[in-house]
């Protein structure tokens, strides 16, 4: 096979060549990192411009084991745990576990507490997607970051009211922990107002992305057949978003101007599109933001409940949209305070795994702008 060549020592003499694809690995990072993902590429082509014939993703270096941790926790300790696999969504792996536990015990959540559940959950999309956009590279400086004065502002009013930068902890089983900070709405306001006037610059910044273009096209049957979600997915062109397909909290009640939540698409599903999309996603989050200001509920925002809740024995399945994609957790109680069983679907896994279908035909060069337009956690793949 022509192309890169490599010297091979075993059954061949001194000297002598044999032709051969060079199997390149990159990764993994070091194990004190917060997870690994490994990249073993088989590469042909000139030696200066290599292109990806090949690709096996590697996962598993941390062995996390968070879903047999989940087995000898109570509830609230679960909900902890669950915070941390994907960090940037970490108020929406709350809810989707509080959700599961509550739909167990039957239980319904005061309005208020939906309301502002959806508020913060689209806040934290808001700082995910920006942090995201800037480590794009948008302008080609691999040393800018873009979006992070904006994302900062979001973070601001999440800590004012949860505490939390990262780890907010703010949801418990039966609503919220504590009700929001007197102003605080208002700040939030504002908060919406400051991100909507940092977007045209980004705005610009993408448009002029042409690096992008072209690069890692992800074709919506493959999207499909691997279980990709979220912006990723929508970038290719599939229509899918639980919050309008399958609303839960108070999305369904929620008033665009429409009569159903706008979900962004793209069109032609390469590195230019995925980042196109989480932009404009920003745009819809807001609004999800402000809607829920101008209808938000009075009331109180939690169920009291005992200090140790006991799920009654049963099985429920619970999802939703997380900003990196669909997230899901498969409950299993036997009425004891802590789960029998819980397994997670994390949207970063799936992604992963198209990794073999999306990267041959890839230039080496390019490798790391499709993965930074994949939506990676780390510790969302190894759980």
């Amino acid at each position: 096979m022509t192309g890169m060549r490599r010297e091979l020592l075993a059954g061949v003499g001194p000297g002598a060549l044999a032709e051969a694809d060079l199997v390149l690995d990159l990764g993994p990072q070091h194990p004190t990192t917060h997870g690994g993902l490994q990249l073993a590429l088989t590469l042909d082509g000139p030696a200066d411009d290599p292109v990806v014939v090949r690709a096996e993703p590697v996962v598993g270096f941390q062995h996390r084991g968070a879903e047999k941790l989940f087995e000898v926790r109570d509830y609230r300790q679960a909900l902890v745990l669950a915070n941390r696999h994907d960090w940037l969504s970490a108020f929406s792996n709350e809810v989707g576990l509080a959700l599961a536990v509550e739909r167990m015990l039957g239980l319904e959540l005061p309005p208020r507490a939906a309301w502002l559940r959806v508020l913060l959950t689209e806040l934290n999309r808001v700082a995910a997607s920006l942090l995201f956009l800037g480590g794009l590279r948008l302008d080609g400086d691999a040393a800018a970051v873009h979006g992070h004065r904006e994302r900062e502002v979001v973070l601001q009013v999440m800590e004012e009211h949860t505490g939390g930068r990262v780890h907010f902890m703010a949801n418990q089983v039966g609503g919220l922990k504590q009700e929001v900070p007197e102003g605080w709405t208002g700040r939030v306001r504002d908060a919406v107002a400051r991100v909507r006037a940092g977007l045209p610059r980004l705005d610009a910044l993408v448009a002029d992305a042409g690096h992008l273009r072209g690069v890692g096209v992800l074709r919506p049957e493959d999207a499909v057949a691997h279980g990709v979600s979220g912006p990723v997915a929508r970038a290719s062109g599939v229509d899918l978003d639980l919050r309008r397909d399958e609303p839960y909290l108070a999305y369904g009640d929620l008033s665009f101007g429409s009569a159903e939540l706008p979900v962004v698409l793209g069109t032609t599903g390469d590195s230019w599109d995925r980042a196109d999309c989480l932009l404009r996603q920003v745009r819809v989050s807001l609004d999800v933001v402000v809607a829920c200001l101008d209808g938000l509920p009075g009331g109180p925002v939690n169920v009291r409940l005992p200090k140790t809740v006991r799920a009654p024995e049963g099985a429920t399945y619970a999802w939703t949209e997380n900003p990196l994609g669909v997230q899901g957790y498969y409950l299993v109680s036997r009425g004891a305070a802590t789960p029998w069983r819980l397994a997670m679907r994390t949207a970063s896994f799936n992604n992963a795994s198209v990794l073999p279908a999306l990267l041959p035909g890839t230039h080496l060069r390019d490798v790391a702008t499709v993965l930074g337009t994949l939506f990676l956690v780390a510790g969302d793949i190894d759980k």
